[in-house]
């Protein structure tokens, strides 16, 4: 008898893989419940359609850019996909004015996802980390696992696509671009962005810039 799967677990998977949503719950019966299992499942069967679309390319697509009230804080972003056709659409449109305000929101994102973080960044963080007070006298084997936990929350912090979508804090950036791949039927990927933050690299004495910028989005 297969088991009980409920429908929030179903859209989950869904949401993650742009699967159907009969094909999301067989997956996870299959897989009695565990969801990377189910994952995997389909990927075998050709049915995560945002896996199948990841290496197709993506030549098209529009350069966004959001001011944020106030003007303090702009950014541009320039999202892909593979024909101009999707590109004009509403929902892409939507989808790239959500990715610029997200970038607007996250202050400590630089870039697009752990992959692009340069290695001497992450070996800066790795030495620092092991310094600390609060772990410079802990077993060898406690000390790095715990440094690697800390280096893996950092490196999430600095990924745009591992961000909690501002609008549903459910999802991910990169489940929202998995959505609009399975909507669109086509591949999409955040190829660049830069954000501006008045006064930044100017002497402001007796200021905080990192909470001036917080304060800003928060306004």
């Amino acid at each position: 008898m297969s088991i009980q799967i409920s429908a929030q677990h179903v859209k989950k998977l869904r949401l993650k893989t742009g699967a159907g949503m009969m094909d999301c719950k067989k997956a996870l019966q299959e897989s009695e419940g565990n969801f990377d299992k189910a994952i995997e499942n389909l990927k075998l069967k050709g049915l995560a359609s945002a896996g199948k679309k990841a290496s197709r390319r993506t030549a098209e697509g529009i350069i966004e850019s959001y001011i944020h009230a106030g003007a303090k804080i702009g950014v541009m972003v320039e999202l892909n996909c593979e024909t101009d056709f999707v590109a004009r659409r509403a929902e892409f449109q939507e989808l790239s004015r959500n990715i610029a305000m997200q970038i607007a929101a996250c202050p400590q994102v630089e870039y697009i996802d752990v992959e692009s973080i340069p290695l001497s960044l992450i070996e800066e963080e790795r030495r620092l980390e092991a310094g600390k007070d609060d772990i410079v006298n802990k077993p060898e084997g406690v000390k790095k696992q715990i440094i690697e936990g800390r280096i893996k929350k950092r490196l999430n912090e600095l990924s745009l696509l591992n961000q909690a979508f501002i609008r549903n804090p459910d999802i991910s950036i990169q489940d929202l671009i998995n959505q609009n791949i399975s909507l669109t039927g086509e591949n999409i990927k955040i190829r660049r962005f830069v954000k501006f933050l008045l006064g930044e690299g100017i002497d402001k004495s007796g200021q905080d810039f990192s909470e001036e910028v917080a304060s800003l989005i928060k306004s």
